[in-house]
This record gives C-alpha cells, sequence and structure tokens, in this order.
C-alpha cells in the first residue's frame, strides 16, 4: 500500500488522468457486460388483445410468478417459456375474445327467458362463432360478425338476411380472395342469406369488393389466367424441356352487366283461338190487286189481283286468332373473354462445340409454327376477337450459381439463449483481460521518471556523468567510483574519505533517487531467475 501511495505521488496529472479513466472504463465494461449475460431473452407471448382480454392475461402471468415486460399493446415473456405459456393459458381459456360463442346459451335459464330474449342470444352467439372462425385464419388480428335476421312478418315473405364482417389484419390489407372466402363462410353458416347479401369491411382499406363472377376492377381473373399459364407451360415443356419456355397471358374479360328483354310479334303464326257463327231467315207475304175505273165506282166491282211471298236468310261467322309472340329476356354477366394477349419465349437450342463450349442457334421456323398452333388450339385463340399469340425463340441468359449450403454451426444445439450468453460471458473475460494486460499492468508497473529542474544541472551518482535518453529525461545508472563527489548545492563542501560514508551520505540526500535504483535492481534480480 505505501509503495502505491509512494507511486501516485510520483506520477503528474496526466498519468493520473489516464490511471483514473482505465479504471472506470474497466468498471463500466465489467458492469455493462454483467448485465449483458445476465439479461433475459423476451419473446412476444400475445400482441393486438382487447384491454380485457390483455389484463386477464397479465393477471394470470402474475399469479403464476412469470417474468414479462409490456411493450405498447404487446406482451413479452421468457423466451424459454414463452411456448409453455401459451399452452398453460390456452387451457384456462385466455385470452378470451370479445364475442362469445354457443356458451351464451348456457347462462340462459328457462324460467324467465322469453322468446325473443332466445332468440337474441343465439344470434349473438352465432356471430362469436363465425368471429372465432375467421380469427382462425393466419393474419387476421381482429374480426366481428353482425347478422341482420329479418324478423318474421305476415305481409312480408321476400325479406332477405344480410351480414356484415369487419376485420383487422396483422399487416397490409384483406385480398379479395380472403373476402370471397369470408363471405360464402357467413352465409353458410346463416339459412336464407345470398353470398351477395354480405358486406366484407376492411379496418384499414374500406369495403373489399369481392366480385364473385371472376373478374377483379381491373377486368382480369387471376385463377382463369394461372389456368392458361400452367396449361400452355405444361405443353411447351414436354417439347423444349423443363425452365426452356416462359409464358405470359394478358386476359381482358367483361366487367358491365347487362339485360336485355326481347318481345317479337310473327304475323304469319296465326292460331285461331275461337269461332262463331251466326244464321238468320224470314219470310214475307204480300196480295197486290189491280187499279181501274171500275174499282174507283161505288158500284164498281174491281178485279181482284195476285198474292206475293218473300224469303230472306243471313248467315255471320266471327274467328278469333292469336298473333304468334316470343319473348326473351337476355342476362349477360361480367367474365367473358372481350380480348387474349398470349406471348411466349422459348430458348435457342444449344449446340455444343469441340472446345467445349455450346453455341445456341434459333429453332427452326417449322418448329415455331407447330408450338405457334399447339399453344393457339390449347387457349382457344380467336383471331376474329382481336386476340394476338407472339411466338419467338431467343437465348436464355445462363443461371448464376448458387452459394454453399448453409449448415448448422458447433453452437446450434445449444439454442439461441445459451449460445448468446457464452458470447457474452467471452466478451466479457476477453474485454477484462485486455483492460488488466495492457492498460492496468503497464501503468502500475511503470518507473517513476524524474524530471529536470528547469534552468538545472542534471544530478548523477560518484564517478557517473549524465546521459541523454533522447526524452529530455537524464538517466541514473547507480554505479561509484573513486572520483571527486560533486557539490550538491552551490557552497563548497568536505568529501569524506570513506566510500561507504560517501554513499551513506548521498543515499541521506537523494532518497527518491536511491530508492529507484534499488527498486531497478530487484527487478532485475527477478527477471534473471
Amino acid at each position: 500500500m505505501q509503495n502505491l501511495i509512494s507511486l501516485w505521488s510520483q506520477w503528474n496529472f496526466q498519468k493520473k488522468a489516464v490511471v483514473v479513466m482505465a479504471t472506470l472504463l474497466m468498471f463500466g465494461a465489467i458492469l455493462g457486460l454483467s448485465r449483458m449475460a445476465g439479461r433475459t431473452d423476451y419473446a412476444l407471448l400475445y400482441a393486438g388483445l382487447e384491454p380485457a382480454a390483455a389484463g386477464q392475461v397479465i393477471a394470470a402471468l402474475e399469479q403464476q410468478g412469470v417474468n414479462f415486460e409490456v411493450r405498447g399493446n404487446s406482451i413479452h415473456v421468457e423466451a424459454a417459456r414463452r411456448d409453455a405459456l401459451r399452452m398453460q393459458l390456452a387451457g384456462e381459456g385466455l385470452p378470451s375474445v370479445a364475442a362469445g360463442g354457443y356458451e351464451i346459451l348456457d347462462g340462459l335459464s328457462g324460467f324467465g327467458t322469453t322468446s325473443q330474449m332466445f332468440d337474441a342470444a343465439y344470434w349473438c352467439a352465432r356471430e362469436g362463432e363465425l368471429a372465432r372462425t375467421i380469427l382462425a385464419t393466419p393474419g387476421i388480428r381482429a374480426a366481428r360478425v353482425h347478422i341482420a335476421q329479418a324478423l318474421g312478418q305476415p305481409f312480408r315473405r321476400e325479406a332477405r338476411p344480410s351480414a356484415s364482417v369487419t376485420v383487422t389484419t396483422a399487416q397490409g390489407s384483406l385480398s379479395a380472395a380472403q373476402a370471397r372466402a369470408f363471405r360464402h363462410l357467413v352465409a353458410a353458416a346463416v339459412p336464407g342469406l345470398l353470398v351477395e347479401d354480405v358486406a366484407v369491411i376492411d379496418s384499414v382499406s374500406g369495403l373489399v369488393q369481392a366480385n364473385e363472377s371472376g373478374p377483379d376492377a381491373s377486368g382480369t381473373d387471376p385463377d382463369r389466367v394461372s389456368l392458361l399459364r400452367r396449361n400452355v407451360e405444361r405443353l411447351l415443356v414436354a417439347r423444349v424441356g423443363p425452365g426452356n419456355a416462359v409464358v405470359e397471358v394478358s386476359l381482358d374479360l367483361v366487367t358491365d352487366r347487362e339485360q336485355v328483354t326481347e318481345r317479337r310479334f310473327d304475323p304469319e303464326g296465326r292460331v285461331a283461338i275461337s269461332s262463331e257463327t251466326q244464321e238468320k231467315s224470314g219470310t214475307n207475304s204480300e196480295s197486290a190487286q189491280d187499279v181501274t175505273v171500275a174499282s174507283n165506282l161505288p158500284e164498281g166491282d174491281a178485279t181482284a189481283g195476285g198474292n206475293s211471298q218473300s224469303q230472306t236468310s243471313e248467315t255471320r261467322e266471327r274467328t278469333n286468332f292469336e298473333v304468334s309472340e316470343t319473348r326473351r329476356e337476355l342476362l349477360r354477366n361480367p367474365g367473358g373473354v372481350r380480348r387474349l394477349t398470349i406471348a411466349v419465349l422459348v430458348n435457342d437450342i444449344g449446340a455444343p462445340a469441340p472446345d467445349g463450349t455450346i453455341t445456341w442457334q434459333p429453332r427452326p421456323e417449322a418448329e415455331l409454327a407447330t408450338l405457334r398452333e399447339l399453344v393457339a388450339s390449347a387457349v382457344g385463340l380467336d383471331e376474329t376477337r382481336g386476340d394476338v399469340l407472339t411466338l419467338k425463340s431467343l437465348p436464355f441468359e445462363p443461371v448464376p450459381e448458387q452459394g454453399s449450403l448453409a449448415e448448422a454451426g458447433a453452437l446450434s444445439g445449444l439454442g439461441p439463449f445459451d449460445g448468446m450468453a457464452l458470447i457474452r460471458m467471452g466478451l466479457l473475460a476477453l474485454v477484462t483481460l485486455l483492460l488488466g494486460l495492457f492498460v492496468l499492468r503497464p501503468v502500475l508497473t511503470a518507473r517513476a521518471q524524474v524530471g529536470l529542474r528547469d534552468g538545472g544541472q542534471p544530478l548523477a551518482l560518484p564517478g557517473q556523468h549524465p546521459e541523454d535518453s533522447g526524452d529530455g529525461m537524464r538517466v541514473i545508472h547507480g554505479e561509484i567510483d573513486d572520483g571527486p563527489f560533486p557539490a550538491l548545492s552551490g557552497e563548497a563542501e568536505e568529501v569524506p574519505a570513506d566510500p561507504v560514508e560517501r554513499l551513506r551520505r548521498l543515499i541521506d540526500q537523494r532518497q527518491a533517487e536511491s530508492v529507484e535504483i534499488l527498486r531497478g535492481w530487484l527487478e532485475t534480480g527477478e527477471e534473471r531467475g
């Protein structure tokens, strides 16, 4: 301890600052690495839970004494216990979803429960079950289902139920394919509910348009395009080989919905539907007399004339005809092909040269024409509709070489937590060793160097001359001869004749230099031993 105090008193301010800073840095590094080595790795347990469900999970973790962290709307636990905790919490029914399922009906008792109450609970339970099914889909974080069931009314027989589904995805937005699946799911679970009466709403992008007829808003059908591409590629692979053909299909579909009602009359196609006949006949008789002069006299005798008789007959017939009528209703749904465009690129034929190189040559025109006919037949090409087929033969770029296979390392069996712990402990030991060897040991074992006073003469033992060490400091060798004893002050001093006495007096007057000389002798002896 005395030596350390002596060394500390001999060091200048710069050396003291270096020692203090090195000590602080070493202890700081040791403390930081110790905290890193003892820190526990946390993994995500649940995220995006509702406040009530998250509170239940936290209460269960606290009851079990599990270390956890809450970061925003997510709960993190120790990575080693994450999977076991999930299974244990699931056994306890946690986390519970906001909407209940059919267990709601268990709380209803027969006494005091009206039919309206039971119907409301039944539809609420069905909505909860549908929401649970939708939540089981990967990528769906939250889901709510609302069913509007029409009440039974005697004068409204055509009232249909409807439903709406609101979903929140973990990332991105809901795709049209998922929306169609959810619509079919809800429609199949509710009696009388049609697919077009189900609305799917994404909490990020809004209403999701999921047309059941096939084409989307861009006028194309991904399923049909994939089917056509797959058929053409399978056909070409049989000839050119796998990886030697690329097919791209562009399908322009009709997206308009049209309904045509036609009514046509055919005057030539008459049909008698009724016939009415009316007959009428009659007879009329008249007597005729000749008028003369005698018939005008009082006593004259008129000559009687003859009698006349007439007969009439009338027949009337009426026939009703129905004119032939044709009624036609035509409904054109979206999905018809408006235009089809296909681009096919096949690889050239490689011919190996004698030197080992491969020369690529285009395929013959006869082969390309045959392939073009096959592709046109496979996709149903109609040039009158405006369909276009382009087939070319060009050399493909070589496939880049793949890298080496990544294999598990020696520490892979320790798992992520144990491997990191070993790395941290190794870093801690390395930093401690480096600080101890290259910082503290050289500073603590360095010799104290004594500088010259300003304007003074260098000090030396008798018989020695000071030598410049190159950095402005004087080196004392510590050897004694019988030369004259130098003056230690401005006044003349009597020099003893005995060398031992002279050495004793010199040690008394220059104790610091003597101690350094003795320490140097001791260290030299230790190194030799």
